[in-house]
C-alpha cells in the first residue's frame, strides 16, 4: 500500500483502470486503502472487514472485497485458516456492511515449482466457493474466484479461476517487499 499511494496520483491519468489491493491489510490502514483503491481482495478478518465499511461509509462508496483464504495453511501468509470460524463470522455478517461487496474469495497457495502441485489448492477453494454460493446468503456474490499467478495461472484457470494475477510475468521479477500483481479478469 505504502508504494502505491507514492503513485496513486500519477496512475488516475490511466483512465478505466481499477486498482485492486492484493495482499494483507491492517485494519489500521483501512481508510487509507479505501482512498487509494477500487477494490480490496484480501478481507481476512471481521474487524477488517468492518473497518473497511466504516471508511467506505465516509468516502460514499461501496467497496468490492474478496475474502482471502488460506487454503495451504501456512502460517507465514494471511488469509482465513480453515476449520477457523472466521470464515462463518464473515458470511454470517456480509449483509450488515452496506458499503462492502462481497464478491468472491481469493488465495495463494504454497509455492510450488511444478504447477500442477498447486491443483489441489485451487480445487479446494472452488470447492469451497461453490458451497457458499449454493447458500444464496444475502448481500454475498460468489462470482470472483481469484487465484493463480505468473507461475500456475493455467492450472488455476482450469480449475475455475476467475482472475488470475500475472505481474512477474508482465513486469518481470521485484524484490518481494515490492512485487506487483496485476489482476486480470474474464
Amino acid at each position: 500500500m505504502q508504494e502505491f499511494a507514492g503513485k496513486a496520483d500519477a496512475s488516475r491519468v490511466l483512465s478505466g483502470v481499477d486498482w485492486h489491493l492484493i495482499g494483507h491489510l491492517q485494519s489500521n490502514k483501512a481508510a487509507k486503502a479505501v482512498e487509494l483503491f477500487d477494490a480490496v481482495d484480501s478481507i481476512d478478518s471481521m474487524k477488517l472487514a468492518e473497518k473497511l465499511n466504516a471508511a467506505a461509509e465516509k468516502m460514499g462508496k461501496t467497496l468490492p472485497v474478496l475474502i482471502e483464504i488460506n487454503v495451504g495453511g501456512e502460517e507465514a501468509k494471511s488469509g482465513i485458516g480453515l476449520g477457523s470460524g472466521e470464515l462463518s463470522r464473515i458470511l454470517i455478517n456480509a449483509d450488515t456492511w452496506k458499503n462492502l461487496a462481497v464478491r468472491g474469495l481469493m488465495t495463494v497457495p504454497p509455492y510450488i515449482e511444478d504447477p500442477e502441485g498447486a491443483r489441489p489448492y485451487f480445487r479446494r477453494l472452488r470447492e469451497i466457493r461453490d458451497k457458499i454460493a449454493a447458500r444464496n446468503l444475502p448481500g454475498i456474490s460468489m462470482d470472483v474466484l481469484s487465484m493463480g499467478m505468473s507461475h500456475d495461472f493455467e492450472v488455476a484457470i482450469e480449475e475455475g479461476s476467475t482472475c488470475v494475477r500475472v505481474g512477474t510475468a508482465i513486469f518481470g521479477e521485484r524484490k518481494a517487499l515490492q512485487k506487483s500483481e496485476v489482476r486480470l479478469q474474464k
